[in-house]
């Protein structure tokens, strides 16, 4: 194979895909439209087996190899949009008000289906592949839930790889690593109680927004002074809800934010310090609160030999010098960890180029990406799948 050249007729193609997707994105299960068509394109390149309705919306097809018996892997595309008001000004932003696809699967799909239209028509591979199109990873859940469904047992998935874009990354260059790529994610809600009364007279009062001010700044010492500086933990509290008029303080302040961390231990840390320091600065006011935690998806590990058959896959395609194999972990989470803790494998970042970050309403997938996506996929299956 050795050069993406050999998929750039599949750009033109799979850019209309694209398009029409990021044009008409829908959230989290509810992708009706999008499985629709995604089921319809499979079908038209005449895939052996395709399997809707999994998770409520998510799709497994299987393409079989023509060069005899083997494995099957599956190679993972996310489905869902964003509740974001787009703000590209592209021909093609989102028809549907207040959603978008910001993060880029719209791509991620393109791609996957532009990779099973060359391996249905190629099939120069052992074994199978299994075309894995989940819904709801901005949900955080879908990617547990189509575990939970079977998957992994139901179409004998040996290994699983996963893709991702980067905006910043050169487009055509890859970036990876072994073992934690992406961080545990996990939220955490705070009732701050207090006793409320007159803005003019704070004196009577238990001001709980004075104090919830005081927890924000005391759990950031969690991370400069209590946590190893080689371990990363990122603390942020996101929502902050008080009083609605401007001379009234409240009995109580809502707050809720998230927890990252790579390492599990940092988790259990998390999860006893965060209250231990808000509950004693509520006390030495005279204060309560109420705590919340809730683990969410684990830390992304990429496994030792599948990351190594990633980055064989990707120099292959794009040449040595375009593959970072030792980059920094990023901190932000992914639903593709549940499937990791099933499976081996791994994920990898490819290069979206000078675009809006993930998750801003002026995102883009760049389709210059597309034709590397797809080669990528394309020699994943033939790299772990040899004829």
């Amino acid at each position: 194979m050795g050069s993406v050249e050999a998929f750039r007729y599949l750009q033109s193609e799979a850019t209309a895909w694209r398009r029409y997707l990021h044009e008409n994105p829908e959230l989290d299960y509810r992708l009706h439209k999008t499985a629709r068509f995604v089921a319809e394109k499979l079908a038209s390149f005449g895939i052996d087996h395709i399997e809707t309705g999994i998770a409520e919306t998510g799709i497994v097809a299987l393409i079989h190899g023509k060069c005899g018996a083997g494995p099957t892997i599956g190679l993972r595309a996310d489905m869902d949009a964003l509740p974001i008001l787009e703000q590209s000004d592209k021909n093609w932003s989102s028809k549907a008000s207040g959603k978008m696809h910001a993060c880029g699967h719209d791509g991620h799909m393109a791609m996957l289906l532009g990779a099973a239209k060359y391996l249905a028509t190629t099939r120069n591979f052992k074994g199978s592949v299994a075309l894995i199109f989940q819904p709801a990873e901005e949900d955080g859940l879908g990617g547990q839930r189509m575990v939970q469904a079977g998957i992994m047992d139901r179409f004998s998935i040996a290994k699983v790889f996963g893709l991702h874009n980067v905006p910043g990354m050169k487009v055509g260059s890859f970036g990876i690593c072994h073992g934690p790529i992406m961080a545990a994610l996990d939220e955490f809600d705070f009732i701050v109680k207090g006793k409320g009364g007159h803005a003019a007279k704070p004196h009577e009062t238990i001001d709980p927004v004075v104090i919830a001010a005081q927890i924000i700044v005391g759990l950031q010492t969690l991370v400069s002074r209590n946590t190893n500086p080689m371990e990363a933990l990122v603390i942020s509290v996101t929502r902050f809800n008080a009083a609605q008029a401007y001379n009234v303080i409240p009995d109580q302040v809502e707050m809720a934010g998230s927890v990252r961390t790579l390492v599990p231990g940092l988790r259990d840390f998390a999860e006893r310090q965060i209250l231990a320091a808000a509950r004693g600065i509520a006390c030495g006011f005279g204060a309560d609160v109420e705590f919340k935690y809730c683990r969410s998806t684990p830390v992304t590990v990429n496994h030792q030999k599948e990351t190594d058959l990633a980055i064989k896959a990707a120099r292959n395609l794009a040449g040595p010098a375009s593959v970072d194999e030792k980059i920094s972990p990023r901190m932000g989470s992914e639903d593709f960890a549940y499937m990791l803790e099933a499976r081996p494998g791994a994920v990898i970042f490819l290069g979206n180029g000078s675009t809006a970050s993930l998750h801003h309403p002026a995102y883009d997938f760049n389709d210059d990406a597309l034709p590397y996506g797809i080669g990528y996929w394309a020699t994943v299956v033939e790299t772990v799948l040899p004829p």
